[in-house]
């Protein structure tokens, strides 16, 4: 059995532990605790270490989902969490432009970390404020070839779409040796 390990990233409050629970197939592990810091009580709790989902695809094929925590000052668990990652997912709130810059220097770090396949996700698209995925394409300074996906993170079949989307492309990457 081939197990593909994948990492969901992005700024804080994006949509990455609700991408990884509406997908997961066991109780995803989570390490949520209370917010304690005022600026950010914009949700009870957040992600202080990393949430894990598994996927099972097929019988040879299974994807282990790895969630990062988005506060700065939990940010050394990227690089553990980035190593032996086949792909990641970059989850960005379309509805806030003030996190955009935050969602590129994330972006650029995991590039860092490993050249690996990757996809951003314009979270939360169901909100009326939410950027169009062109304008946040933009807005990123993304690459034409970058895929710029839409994603409403409790959609259980965008959050399918979106990792079957990566899971191609890193399936390409093992198949051909491209490392592009």
């Amino acid at each position: 059995m081939q197990t593909v390990k994948m990492v969901v990233t992005g700024p804080f409050n994006s949509g990455k532990t609700a991408f990884i629970r509406s997908i997961s197939e066991i109780e995803v592990v989570s390490t949520e605790r209370k917010i304690s810091l005022e600026v950010e009580k914009v949700k009870e709790t957040t992600t202080v270490a990393m949430d894990f989902g598994r996927i099972t695809v097929d019988d040879d094929l299974v994807l282990y989902l790895f969630g990062t925590p988005g506060q700065k000052r939990f940010d050394f668990m990227w690089e553990i969490l980035s190593e032996g990652m086949l792909g990641f997912v970059v989850i960005v709130d379309s509805s806030r432009p003030e996190t955009f810059r935050e969602a590129r220097f994330i972006l650029d770090t995991f590039r860092a970390y490993a050249p690996t396949p990757y996809v951003v996700a314009a979270n939360k698209q169901d909100v009326p404020e939410a950027w169009p995925v062109d304008d946040l394409r933009i807005a990123l300074k993304l690459d034409p070839a970058v895929k710029c996906l839409p994603c409403v993170a409790n959609d259980k079949e965008k959050v399918k779409a979106i990792l079957l989307e990566l899971l191609g492309s890193i399936l390409q990457e093992i198949e051909t040796g491209d490392k592009s």
